[in-house]
């Protein structure tokens, strides 16, 4: 008779010392935050502005800002399903090392995993850095100031130009975050990936990297992914449903 899945997962966890998770927009999809790249999604009702085109052009930036603002509203009422408390628990109670994501919703930290135990590889979209001397910069006087008369927020600090912190078409990824996700990749010796169609790259190398250094890799997704012959588990459920319902962990 075949192991029932939820079994599986948890003798997984169960034989592991150093767990890592990597998320992706599936993860999110459950607190009412739209997928990016699935049809219907944001990106399907209105084309990416390369992160080129912010740089040089003010009309690609006043666009830019605009489309922000006019689902920032969505962001804001997130709130962390269970799926994200399910891995908040794990990480609270020693059982999940890190957690790698390429969301950019922050519904990892508002479900209380400390900020020292995620790696955000494509940036984080509820507030905005300098792209010159990167200070940090809230939403909340750049939204006040650009509704009222599309003003575009410049940094304070330096007068660079200022942008959300997430990771553009074109924009370099983040080498420092790379790095970290990669040594963590290679040490564990367990790898989930949860909510991902792992087509982006090159994020979707990490599951190789890891399996490739002795690591077990279970994927949980709603659909199939070009991954799953690689994994030694892949889960095909609703992910808040999956993680809020294991059985007995032995963890």
């Amino acid at each position: 008779m075949d192991t029932d899945p939820k079994d599986a997962f948890n003798a997984l966890m169960a034989e592991s010392r150093n767990t890592v998770i990597f998320t992706g927009a599936g993860m999110s999809t459950e607190s009412g935050i739209p997928d990016f790249r699935s049809p219907g999604g944001v990106w399907t009702q209105n084309k990416p502005i390369p992160f080129q085109d912010f740089i040089m052009s003010r009309e690609a930036r006043l666009e830019t800002w605009r489309r922000k603002f006019n689902v920032e509203k969505t962001m804001r009422d997130a709130k962390p399903n269970i799926g994200h408390l399910a891995v908040a628990h794990m990480v609270a109670h020693g059982q999940v090392e890190k957690i790698i994501t390429q969301n950019i919703d922050g519904l990892h930290q508002a479900s209380g995993v400390p900020e020292s135990k995620i790696i955000e590889l494509h940036g984080n979209t509820t507030y905005a850095r300098c792209l010159s001397c990167h200070r940090r910069h809230e939403l909340g006087p750049i939204r006040t100031t650009f509704q009222r008369d599309e003003t575009l927020p410049v940094c304070e600090a330096c007068g660079g130009i200022v942008k959300t912190a997430t990771i553009s078409f074109g924009q370099p990824m983040p080498e420092r975050e790379m790095l970290e996700a990669q040594r963590d990749a290679i040490s564990c010796d367990l790898f989930i990936a949860i909510g991902s169609s792992l087509v982006v790259f090159p994020a979707a190398t990490l599951l190789p990297l890891a399996k490739e250094n002795g690591a077990k890799l279970v994927i949980l997704n709603r659909e199939k992914t070009d991954f799953d012959g690689l994994a030694d588990l892949a889960i095909h459920a609703e992910i808040g449903d999956f993680l809020a319902n294991l059985p007995n962990p032995t963890y």
